[in-house]
C-alpha cells in the first residue's frame, strides 16, 4: 500500500490531479483519432506513401516551430498559451469529424488539417511541459508527475485504439472524430477549475531569434542534456515513425481488419502503461541516463522480432516489450531534462527536446511509408529495429565518456610539492 501511495502521490495536488483527469479524458478521444484517421487514410488509398505523406503533415509543423513556441513560452502566460491552443485544437477536430461524418472529406483536406494540427501542438507541447512544475506544490514530485502523466498518456493509448477498433467496425470512422471533438470539454473544464498562483512572466526586448540562439548555447554547456536529446532525436528519426506500417501489417501482414489495427495499438499502449508505472515508482534519477539507453534497445529489439513474427499472438509478445521501452526512453529523457534544465531556460530547452521528440518523426515517418511500399513492411521495420540498436550502443558510449571527463573535471589539482 505505501508503495502505491508513493507511486501516485503526485495526484494529491489539486492542480495536477484536475490537469491529470482532463488530459486522461483527451487523449483517449486523441489516440482514437489517431486510429481512424490513419485507418481512414490506408483503407482509402491502399498507400503505404499516403500513410507516410499524412503521418509528415502532422508532425512536420513541429519540427520547424517548437524552438518558436519555447522562447514564446518562456515569454508569455503559459496557462494562457495552453488554454488558447486546447481551445484550437478543438476547432480543429470538429472541422475534421464535421468533414469525415458527412462524407466530403478528401485527401487534401485531411493533410491540410493535420499541418494544423501540427502547428497547434509546435505551441502547445512547450508550454504544457513547461507549466507541470508549477501544478504541484513540491518540486522533488517533478519526476514522479513527469512519470504518471507517461502512464496517464499510455493508458489513453490502450484505451484509445480499443475503443476506436469497436467503433471502426461497427459504425464507422466519424463517430471517433466526432468523440475526440468532444473530449476536449473535459480538459479546457480542467484548465478553468484550476487554481494557479500569479505568473511572472520576465519582460524582455531581446527578438525571438535570440531567445532561440541562447537555448542554443544553453545545449552546448550541458553536454548531458544534449545527449539525452540527441538519442531522443536518433530514436525519433529512427525507430517511433514504425507506427506508420501498423495498418499495413494489420491488413496485409496478418490479414486483419480494424479491430487487428486497433489491437496492435492497444497492446504496444498496455506494455507502455507498465513501462510508464515503473518509472513513476523510482525514487531518484541517478541512473536515469542508464535507463534510457536499456529502454532504447529494448524498444528497437522488440520492433526487430516483431518485424518476423507470423502470428498476429505472437507478435503481440513483442509489441508490448517495445511500446515498454519506448515509453520508459520517452519519460527518461523527458524527467533528465525537467530536473536538469535551468528554469529560466526550461521552455526553450523543452522546445528543442519536442523537436527532438515530435519533429524527427515526420522524415521518418515519410521515409519509412516510402520504403515500405517498395521494399515491403518486414524488411523496413527490421532495418528500423538495428538502427535503434546500433544509435544505443552509440550513445551508451557518448554518456560514459561524458561521465570520464566530468569526473575529469572535478578532481582537485594535485600538487606536487617536493620536501
Amino acid at each position: 500500500m505505501l508503495a502505491l501511495t508513493t507511486t501516485f502521490r503526485s495526484l494529491r495536488y489539486p492542480n495536477y490531479r484536475l490537469y491529470f483527469i482532463g488530459q486522461s479524458v483527451s487523449l483517449i478521444g486523441t489516440w482514437m483519432e489517431r486510429i481512424a484517421i490513419n485507418w481512414l487514410v490506408y483503407t482509402t488509398t491502399h498507400s503505404a506513401i499516403m500513410l507516410g505523406v499524412v503521418n509528415f503533415a502532422g508532425q512536420i509543423p513541429t519540427l520547424i516551430l517548437s524552438p518558436y513556441g519555447g522562447t514564446i513560452s518562456d515569454r508569455h502566460n503559459k496557462y494562457r498559451i495552453l488554454l488558447t491552443t486546447q481551445i484550437a485544437a478543438m476547432v480543429q477536430a470538429s472541422i475534421m469529424a464535421a468533414l469525415v461524418l458527412l462524407h466530403i472529406y478528401s485527401m487534401p483536406a485531411i493533410i491540410g488539417l493535420s499541418i494544423m494540427l501540427g502547428i497547434i501542438n509546435a505551441f502547445d507541447t512547450p508550454s504544457r511541459q513547461s507549466l507541470m512544475i508549477r501544478l504541484i506544490d513540491d518540486k522533488s514530485d517533478l519526476q514522479n508527475a513527469i512519470a504518471l502523466n507517461s502512464s496517464m498518456v499510455n493508458l489513453a493509448r490502450m484505451l484509445g485504439p480499443a475503443v476506436a477498433g469497436i467503433l471502426l467496425t461497427t459504425v464507422g470512422t466519424g463517430i471517433c472524430f466526432l468523440l475526440n471533438a468532444l473530449s476536449f470539454i473535459a480538459v479546457l473544464a480542467s484548465l478553468l477549475l484550476m487554481k494557479l498562483p500569479a505568473m511572472e512572466v520576465k519582460k524582455t526586448t531581446e527578438s525571438v531569434w535570440t531567445g532561440l540562439k541562447q537555448g542554443y548555447a544553453y545545449l552546448q554547456q550541458a553536454e548531458d542534456i544534449k545527449l539525452v536529446i540527441l538519442l531522443m532525436a536518433c530514436t525519433s528519426f529512427f525507430v517511433m515513425p514504425y507506427s506508420t506500417l501498423m495498418p499495413v501489417f494489420a491488413k496485409d501482414v496478418f490479414h486483419g481488419n480494424a479491430g487487428t489495427y486497433s489491437l496492435l495499438n492497444s497492446v504496444s499502449g498496455l506494455g507502455s502503461l507498465m513501462g510508464a508505472i515503473y518509472m513513476a515508482s523510482l525514487k531518484n534519477t541517478g541512473n536515469i541516463k542508464r535507463i534510457v539507453i536499456i529502454a532504447c534497445t529494448m524498444f528497437s529489439a522488440g520492433l526487430a522480432i516483431f518485424a518476423w513474427c507470423n502470428s498476429l499472438w505472437l507478435a503481440l509478445c513483442f509489441i508490448a516489450p517495445a511500446g515498454a521501452g519506448a515509453m520508459m526512453q520517452i519519460a527518461g529523457t523527458n524527467t533528465f531534462v525537467q530536473t536538469t534544465v535551468s528554469d529560466e531556460m526550461r521552455g526553450r530547452v523543452i522546445s528543442y527536446y519536442v523537436m527532438a521528440f515530435l519533429g524527427m518523426q515526420p522524415l521518418g515517418s515519410f521515409i519509412v511509408g516510402l520504403s515500405g511500399h517498395y521494399a515491403g513492411p518486414r524488411v523496413i521495420l527490421f532495418i528500423q529495429g538495428l538502427a535503434g540498436i546500433a544509435t544505443a550502443i552509440v550513445f551508451g558510449i557518448l554518456f560514459k565518456r561524458s561521465a570520464a571527463r566530468k569526473i575529469q573535471r572535478e578532481q582537485p589539482l594535485v600538487v606536487d610539492v617536493a620536501s
